[in-house]
């Protein structure tokens, strides 16, 4: 019997898609506005890409930039830099020329592959950022990479532990952070995925998400495990009429969106009359309301409704709340994942005890190996040995996780703690509110008050707030100055970027 070569036999998504290409070469791998590629056509376009980005100087361990739209062609040149045992590293196209020099830099990049629409963007990173010697754009330049003669690249063995993602961390609390996620994260993370979102390889999984994101791209992986179909959504403006088309049409089975878009498509007044085939429905990467989560549950009564938490750093998924618990259990984030293990700790890294308030720190499989190129800000996440999440929670009776706050969010008014996503919810109830905020601001008296930034249907005060307030939080909790908004700045994870309103309003 001949020995395979050790890269034949390792377990990435490589290997996963060569697989799939060998045993279901002709069966729909993605779909991308109405056009098919297959696990065949998958692996070999990558392999020809990995053959023309190795014979212009990519080799193991060198850094390469991706700053797409969602296409299909986001997956193949994931596929082709880490066939070479090179890094990719997605980076958000909404940021501005001198934000992706950051990124260039700090990752010490080589190359770049975009598309046409931000390719003038990128000219201008290359002009101000030395480094960036290979640009491949989106179209004719990109095809001929794929169909250029030239000798194939070597196959370089790609142990399971080597970084395949820089992911950089959306800087809602300061500058972009590099989590470096290996390839066994995303073996971890795919695996947390089938479990929880029952995916099958009969599954239509509609990815919405930006690949940027940890959620788009982590909930790409199991698909490519499994051999599972993925329908990639276009990213523009979010319309709920466009998605729920979609749907219908490509008889979508698992889809996932954050919170805010789930508001608009359960507000959708067509939802009732579509034959939608959806079996679970999924939410996560920011907060969600009870107004939104009861919402969901209404709108889409017959199908699993599940909801993820976690953070980038953990690849991402950290928590699942089965969709028997959805309602019984609403405003929590679910049950610790079993391959993981969590604690919460108080500032000295002591256990609290269940219903009080500590930050919950993570280690398992799905940990990051540390933040690129910086090592004093992976120490500090490290501290104890246990990841610090940043999250402040509790934990239930029956293990059930409450996210209080962001650590980094918590105001303290007069020696009195007070959660932001607390108060945040309450005015989530009001009727006339559709966005809330919170966020603190310095006071002589009190150290520290509580703002809120709300956008509202009608005109709102405080004293209209009072006894609505006055039934649901104590009085320390009130916020002292409500601040009227058309929407609130998010982030293309659909986070608030609260940075941006302290600045402007703290």
């Amino acid at each position: 019997m001949i020995a395979q070569p050790l890269r034949s036999r390792r377990n990435h998504w490589m290997n996963q898609v060569a697989t799939h290409a060998e045993m279901r070469p002709d069966a729909v791998a993605f779909r991308c506005r109405g056009n098919d590629t297959t696990w065949q056509q998958l692996h070999d376009r990558s392999e020809r890409l990995a053959g023309a980005l190795f014979r212009r100087g990519i080799t193991f361990g060198d850094r390469v930039l991706i700053v797409m739209l969602n296409h299909t062609e986001y997956i193949e040149a994931t596929l082709a830099i880490n066939a070479l045992g090179a890094i990719a590293v997605p980076v958000n196209f909404r940021l501005t020329d001198p934000e992706i020099s950051y990124i260039v830099t700090d990752s010490g990049a080589k190359a770049v592959i975009t598309d046409q629409l931000l390719a003038p963007l990128i000219e201008a990173v290359r002009k101000n950022t030395p480094g960036l010697d290979v640009a491949v754009v989106l179209g004719d330049d990109y095809e001929s990479l794929i169909a250029e003669p030239g000798d194939p690249h070597p196959g370089a063995d790609v142990p399971e532990d080597t970084p395949a993602l820089i992911m950089y961390t959306s800087g809602t609390t300061g500058s972009p952070k590099g989590a470096i996620l290996s390839h066994s994260n995303l073996l971890a993370q795919s695996l947390t995925c089938i479990q929880a979102l029952q995916i099958s390889p009969d599954s239509v999984y509609f990815c919405a998400a930006p690949m940027f994101h940890i959620a788009g791209l982590g909930s790409i992986a199991p698909n490519l495990m499994l051999g599972t179909k993925t329908v990639i959504h276009p990213l523009g403006a979010f319309n709920a009429t466009d998605t729920l088309d979609a749907w219908e049409r490509e008889r979508a089975t698992s889809v996932f969106l954050v919170p805010a878009q789930w508001q608009v498509i359960c507000a959708d007044p067509t939802v009732p009359q579509r034959d939608l085939a959806l079996e679970v429905i999924s939410w996560g990467a920011a907060p969600a309301s009870d107004t939104v989560l009861r919402a969901m549950a209404e709108t889409f009564p017959d199908a699993l409704n599940v909801a993820v938490f976690g953070q980038t750093e953990m690849s991402p998924i950290t928590c699942v709340l089965q969709g028997t618990d959805a309602i019984r259990k609403l405003g929590s984030v679910g049950k610790v994942i079993p391959t993981i293990s969590a604690r919460v700790v108080d500032e000295n890294m002591n256990d609290v005890v269940p219903g009080e308030i500590g930050e919950i720190v993570y280690r398992g499989p799905t940990m990051m190996q540390g933040y690129w190129n910086k090592p004093e800000a992976t120490a500090e996440a490290f501290a104890g040995d246990w990841f610090h999440s940043g999250d402040l929670v509790r934990v239930d009776d029956e293990g059930f996780v409450y996210v209080v706050d962001r650590k980094k969010d918590m105001i303290i008014s007069g020696g009195e703690n007070i959660y932001c996503a607390e108060v945040e919810n309450v005015l989530f109830e009001h009727p006339l509110i559709q966005e809330a905020a919170v966020i603190g601001r310095a006071h002589d008296k009190w150290g520290e008050v509580p703002v809120a930034i709300v956008a509202t249907e009608a005109s709102l005060t405080l004293e209209d707030l009072e006894p609505f307030l006055n039934e649901r939080l104590a009085r320390y909790k009130h916020p002292k100055e409500l601040v009227h908004v058309d929407a609130l700045p998010r982030n293309a994870s659909g986070k608030v970027v609260k940075p941006q309103l302290r600045k402007q309003y703290g």
